[in-house]
């Protein structure tokens, strides 16, 4: 896999859909996964924090996975989510997506030392997944010291990935390519709410949730050197990011009451404990939503009279 050509573009990160009996509704996943192909995903990530992760015990984990590797079918890479509270657990999940046959995985781990760090990357690694996308994720600082991400893109060999997810997350996009020299895959989190910035800076890809053919005309526009269209449309989704990246539950909420609205996932429902999402919420999402519709219609239409 030529990781910097085969994940340069929009990798859908998946959030779960739930039936009303609260269990994984397989068949909106499978939809989900069509549906984003169609829209030009080059990948996904399954699960994440969008998948509402920590309320999913292992088999639900399994199916989600299982069932989302089986509907790709190859068609593009699946990065299965590894990230759990203990380092015992993370191992067993990389063992398990390996076994499920995705295509790399992503681990989160809390970073306290350079050498427990640096140990316990070298721990997943050694489990020889086909590469590893490592999470560097704080919303309140700056993340893995660069000196560190340097220093495991030198020393470990199927580290090919980092999905960035801290503030500013500009500077660092920046850092990590100059210190990498371009060689390392850098993915913009958080839905791509810098994504303009991002594609400045040079970042291959973009991980959020929902509206990927959005994204996807975005980051073509860019790539074809069509900046003042991809910044235009990419202004039409800030009142929606504005919204919706008040707080991770809401942007969960938020999406899954789109992906329902689109037809997609059969239900919008989420799993307690979540922040409530009360009236005055629901009233300002659905008009979002209206708008995001209108969007995605907008770019049909213009695709029709090509």
């Amino acid at each position: 896999m030529n990781l910097l050509k085969d994940l340069s573009g929009i990798i859908g990160v998946i959030n779960t859909p739930f039936t009303n009996d609260d269990r994984i509704d397989t068949e909106s996943l499978k939809r989900y996964v069509n549906h984003s192909i169609n829209c030009g995903v080059v990948g996904f990530l399954v699960p994440a924090i969008a998948a509402e992760i920590n309320k999913l015990n292992r088999n639900e984990r399994r199916i989600i996975v299982d069932t989302v590797v089986k509907e790709v079918a190859g068609r593009v890479t699946v990065i299965g989510g590894a990230s759990a509270m203990d380092q015992e657990s993370r191992m067993y999940y990389v063992n398990e997506l390996n076994d499920l046959g995705c295509d790399g995985v992503l681990v989160n781990i809390p970073y306290v030392d350079e050498a427990e760090y640096i140990k316990q990357i070298n721990e997943i690694a050694s489990l020889n997944p086909k590469f590893l996308m490592i999470q560097d994720w704080n919303f309140n600082q700056y993340g893995l010291p660069v000196k560190v991400i340097k220093k495991l893109f030198d020393e470990v060999e199927v580290f090919k990935s980092l999905k960035i997810e801290v503030v500013p997350a500009g500077v660092k996009y920046s850092e990590v390519i100059e210190a990498t020299r371009g060689k390392l895959h850098v993915a913009g989190g958080w839905a791509g709410s810098q994504m303009i910035e991002g594609l400045d800076r040079g970042v291959n890809a973009f991980m959020p949730t929902i509206l990927h053919d959005v994204y996807s005309k975005i980051f073509e526009l860019h790539k074809n050197c069509e900046r003042e269209r991809a910044k235009n449309l990419f202004y039409e989704l800030v009142p929606i990011l504005a919204f919706s990246h008040q707080h991770v539950d809401i942007s969960i909420h938020f999406n899954k009451r789109l992906v329902h609205a689109q037809g997609i996932f059969s239900t919008p429902n989420v799993r307690e404990p979540i922040l409530p999402f009360d009236k005055y919420h629901e009233k300002i999402a659905d008009e979002l939503i209206g708008k995001a519709i209108q969007i995605c219609e907008s770019l049909n239409n213009y695709r029709g009279m090509i």
